[in-house]
């Protein structure tokens, strides 16, 4: 299919996001909410839905909810039920799944989104409800019977309905970069999408470009990453338009993504809410949310990503791809957030962070939680950096390796003791400027015939005499001035 075809229709996209919540015990037994135990093992008699048992809701999985909505913008749900949605898998002994169907714990939010030009687009929420997943049905290669572990059955999940507001496979990326983000800065999900503990779907439709009425919706499954949700989107996108451009009209179903050949397949035809017989859970009573506990939640909230790129862009003016960059990881964020507190060059810092830090963590493939050096230590290696204290040179290469092997030193302390801090005396440093000017006569006299670019060469045979250790500032005047003598 042409791309002019297809710039004829406007894409509609929706995605579905589900996330498992990093909580004890699952979400309404005391069964243990592990991932890669034993197959099996994680279970009693409410997860295999024993006749007589009851469930009980775990607070923590909706106080992580109620974090996540108000991390979106959400208004909270004061009141909450809870419905049986009845379906067949294998894998869910109960035979149905204890959602919430009328009664979401979150609702009419919506997260700013920001694109690779540096424009930003708002998705809507439509509705954040707490579930419980189901099993794992496993199928090994070249065996004939399927496996089933139960362990994930009855672990808590919230599911993230965003509305249709999706053009493009680029802004259902962004999205979901954002909403792994937020889960990680709340730390109730590890966001790791090729363990399964962050799921997405995703509601694919087209129209032309002047219509008034959105398509018929498809719903892909089995992406296991943000690149093959992109890929799939693309794919059903160009299916959908080539079906209606011969005429024929797209069926309501729900289609598999196969990550080898990038192309979707059908699965079911899409079942309708009636299919689904939701009807409220009687084994569980309401669940209120009261002021109090609405309250104590959003105190805990941390500084979210919006909020730390807001002030490194406006309060410490960093560019956009400086903040991006630092917001990342909430690990990266915070320790930044803290060091640039500690000194007035945050330009600097974010520099440190995203060179040798960086560097030295990912040749040893570490997390920042490893890093030795606090942030103090850091800001000690700028302040004597800005002070002309110490050339940047020096202080990666010899200053910044020596307090990783000795982090309880300090920036100073040390310089002092390695004998790296600047030589300022105007005298020393004029007869080293003498002694490489003699030794270089010829290229003395290129320079003064115009070459210019030759003063590098003269700075780098002067700090070699001075083991780096000269003023750069002083070095320079004087070296113009005997070149221009």
């Amino acid at each position: 299919m042409d791309e002019a075809t297809i710039a004829n229709y406007q894409p509609v996209i929706g995605l579905e996001v589900h996330a498992q919540l990093l909580t004890h015990s699952k979400m309404y037994s005391s069964d243990e909410n592990e991932y890669g135990s034993l197959p099996n093992t994680n279970l009693s008699v409410i997860t295999l839905g024993h006749p007589g048992t009851l469930p009980r809701v775990n607070r923590t999985a909706v106080d992580f909810a109620i974090k996540m909505g108000l991390a979106t913008n959400c208004q909270i749900q004061r009141e909450n039920l809870f419905a049986r949605k009845n379906y067949f898998y294998p894998d869910l002994p109960k035979g149905y799944q204890i959602t919430q169907d009328k009664t979401p714990i979150c609702y009419g939010g919506h997260i700013d989104i920001r694109l690779a030009d540096g424009s930003t687009r708002r998705i809507g929420i439509t509705r954040i409800h707490m579930e419980e997943d189901a099993g794992k049905s496993m199928h090994l290669a070249g065996e004939t019977e399927t496996l089933v572990d139960l362990n994930r059955a009855g672990v808590p999940l919230i599911e993230i309905v965003s509305e249709p507001d999706i053009r493009t496979e680029e802004e259902a990326y962004a999205y979901l970069a954002e909403i792994k983000k937020l889960v990680q800065y709340l730390e109730i999900c590890d966001g790791n999408m090729e363990e399964g503990s962050l799921r997405c779907d995703a509601n694919v439709s087209v129209m032309k470009k002047d219509a008034t009425e959105y398509g018929t919706k498809v719903e892909v499954k089995n992406m296991n990453s943000f690149r093959n949700v992109q890929r799939a989107i693309e794919y059903e996108v160009q299916r959908q338009v080539e079906i209606l451009e011969n005429g024929g009209e797209v069926d309501s179903e729900t289609r598999g993504f196969d990550a080898t050949s990038g192309t979707t397949s059908g699965q079911r035809s899409k079942e309708t809410l009636n299919d689904y017989r939701y009807f409220p859970e009687p084994d569980l009573p309401p669940l209120i949310v009261d002021d109090a506990w609405l309250h104590r939640v959003q105190a805990a909230l941390p500084a979210l990503p919006q909020q730390l790129y807001a002030r490194f862009t406006g309060e410490l003016g960093l560019s956009d791809y400086d903040a991006n960059v630092l917001i990342d990881q909430k690990e990266v964020a915070q320790y930044f957030d803290e060091l640039s507190r500690l000194t007035p060059n945050a330009k600097a810092a974010a520099n440190w962070i995203m060179g040798p830090v960086k560097s030295y963590l990912n040749e040893r493939a570490l997390e920042l939680a490893d890093f030795p050096l606090d942030p103090a230590q850091l800001a000690g290696i700028i302040e004597l950096i800005d002070a002309g204290k110490l050339n940047y040179s020096v202080a990666s290469k010899q200053l910044f390796p020596y307090l990783l092997e000795h982090p309880t030193a300090n920036a100073t302390g040390a310089a002092e003791t390695l004998g790296l801090l600047v030589k300022a005396d105007a005298g020393e440093l004029q007869a080293l400027v003498d002694q490489v000017l003699a030794a270089n006569p010829a290229k003395v006299a290129e320079y003064r015939a115009g070459k210019k670019s030759l003063t590098g060469m003269f700075m780098g045979e002067l700090m070699k005499l001075t083991g780096g250790k000269a003023d750069p500032k002083l070095a320079n005047q004087l070296l113009r001035k005997g070149l221009d003598g």
